[in-house]
């Protein structure tokens, strides 16, 4: 339980927030009517102009004054919630995306308008779009919180007053319901809280948002995640009237044990997923971040992170390889290594930049396997190139002969046309050989080398601790796992250039002969 000072500040802020609200959303006086019904109009068909007009507290930059418009999925959700009054749904979206201010905000306040302030002529005897809503948050005080923000909205907006009339009525957000003069009621509860009895007057609820259930504690424990689930699923949709009602849950998959996950699941549910780069590698939300802002929002979170958060795509460590299992060290002299192997994975075709290059540097001395520089970027194949040609130069200064290998399928590409043109402007051509291999499954080739990271032959040089590109590497390594939709770029160049040195420096003198052993005593055994 909040203490009191606790609740002081909570109140404190929302009254900020009331101030902000009001302050922002002054009315156009000198707005004809006919203008204004027309107007209201507009607004009641299209989502993105009604936020756009009612939110510029939510949508305009303070520090720059310019707006940030919908996304194009914030609008088609928004239609498709208004077009189904019984839509069960699950919006798995990315982190950032405004998810809880959608669908606990903005889309209810839309819903609501198609019924207030109608004029004579088009009020005509119709369902309401909303009787009951229910906001439920992984506890009652984060509830209370989210029924804040549209409580603050339906009391403050003056322009969404100024055309649809007074809306609050009684309660308040800190004792988790409230209600509009048009009278409907809003109810607040925590995740596993006893929603029985949940209505308003002869309506039971008709909207429930389920808003980031999951975290990273809970999903930890399957045991808690299914119990909450048949929470979910028993004593809070029962609350709809005979399953009548627009009923969603909304977060990022942070884990594939999880109640999202579990409700994703069902086959009549509708699910909407939302990764910030889209299937073509573009930016999902373009108008509020550029793709060099997304690129260091990846940076700083590290690929796993990012790929949970942002991607919808949890990755479990220690699925083939464990962290344990990363080894630094000092490498030996060059003059040591009895071969050393450069590795390129250049990714699909073309240069898109959602897509991961990969190139990883090799040697072995002894039977250890060195790891010892790697390039592993989203980024176009001109850099991944650059990269490729800055290396050679650096190894031929140090005196190092770098076998170099590339996947057959690429050497007659628009890739290798890149090679080919950076080799034109340097002088030269890079000698790289096809890899002809005909190669098994992914995993089952990526998984039969784990053992050398086990058993510690394999040590990442320990000057690179620091190198971002050998970072991402490994960060794709420990999430490699079967069926994975991340990438795995780096850990696949890193089995095609362990294959090679494995083949290139086997030991050929020896012969293996097959029959009976005998011991010290020539005795039979």
């Amino acid at each position: 339980m909040p203490t009191k000072a606790e609740l002081k500040k909570a109140f404190e802020e929302w009254k900020q927030h009331c101030e902000t609200v009001q302050a922002a959303t002054v009315v156009n006086i000198n707005e004809t009517e006919a203008q204004r019904l027309e107007r209201l109009k507009r607004l009641r068909s299209d989502y993105a102009a009604f936020v756009d007009y009612y939110f510029p507290h939510w949508t305009v930059n303070p520090e720059t004054g310019k707006s940030t418009p919908c996304a194009q999925f914030h609008i088609d959700a928004a239609n498709k919630i208004r077009k189904n009054r019984n839509l069960k749904a699950g919006f798995m979206w990315h982190r950032g995306a405004a998810k809880s201010t959608n669908m606990d905000v903005f889309i209810p306040m839309w819903l609501m308008a198609q019924d207030l302030g109608r004029e004579s002529s088009d009020s005509r005897p119709q369902r309401r779009q909303i009787n009951v809503m229910v906001i439920v948050g992984k506890s009652e005080d984060n509830a209370k919180t989210l029924l804040g923000d549209i409580q603050a909205e339906l009391q403050y907006n003056q322009r969404y007053i100024h055309d649809y009339g007074e809306q609050y009525n009684a309660g308040s957000w800190e004792e988790g319901e409230f209600v509009t003069r048009s009278e409907v009621a809003f109810f607040a509860r925590g995740r596993g809280q006893s929603p029985r009895g949940l209505r308003y007057r002869s309506h039971r609820p008709d909207y429930v948002v389920i808003d980031d259930l999951d975290d990273d504690e809970l999903v930890e424990s399957p045991a808690r995640v299914s119990k909450l689930f048949d929470w979910v699923r028993s004593a809070l949709f029962g609350t709809l009237d005979g399953g009548r009602g627009r009923f969603f849950m909304v977060g990022n998959l942070i884990a594939k044990n999880s109640v999202l996950a579990k409700w994703c699941e069902i086959k009549t549910v509708h699910v909407t997923r939302v990764n910030i780069y889209d299937k073509k590698g573009g930016i999902s939300w373009a108008a509020k971040w550029t793709p060099a802002e997304v690129r260091e929002i990846e940076a700083i979170a590290g690929y796993r992170a990012f790929q949970k958060e942002y991607m919808n795509n949890p990755l479990i460590e220690g699925a083939v390889f464990r962290n344990e299992w990363i080894r630094w060290g000092k490498c030996p002299p060059w003059s040591k290594f009895s071969e050393f192997v450069l590795y390129i994975d250049p990714s699909f075709k073309g240069s898109n930049k959602n897509d991961f290059k990969a190139a990883k540097l090799w040697g072995k001395a002894g039977t250890t396997l060195y790891h010892l520089r790697a390039f592993v970027r989203q980024c176009s194949v001109a850099e991944m190139v650059r990269w490729c040609y800055d290396l050679y130069e650096w190894t031929r200064q140090k005196g190092i002969p770098v076998r170099w290998y590339m996947e057959a399928n690429f050497m007659q590409d628009t890739i290798l046309d890149e090679f080919r043109r950076e080799g034109e402007l340097r002088g030269y051509q890079l000698p790289i050989t096809g890899d002809k291999r005909k190669k098994p499954d992914k995993f089952q080739r990526v998984e039969a080398i784990s053992p050398l990271w086990e058993r510690g032959f394999v040590i990442y040089d320990e000057t690179q601790r620091d190198d971002p590109d050998m970072l991402a590497g490994i960060d794709q390594t420990l999430a490699f796992e079967k069926g994975m939709r991340g990438h795995d770029d780096a850990p696949d160049a890193d089995e095609g250039a362990i294959w090679l040195l494995q083949r290139n420096t086997r030991t050929q003198s020896f012969n293996p002969s097959f029959g009976m052993r005998r011991n010290p005593k020539n005795v039979s055994w």
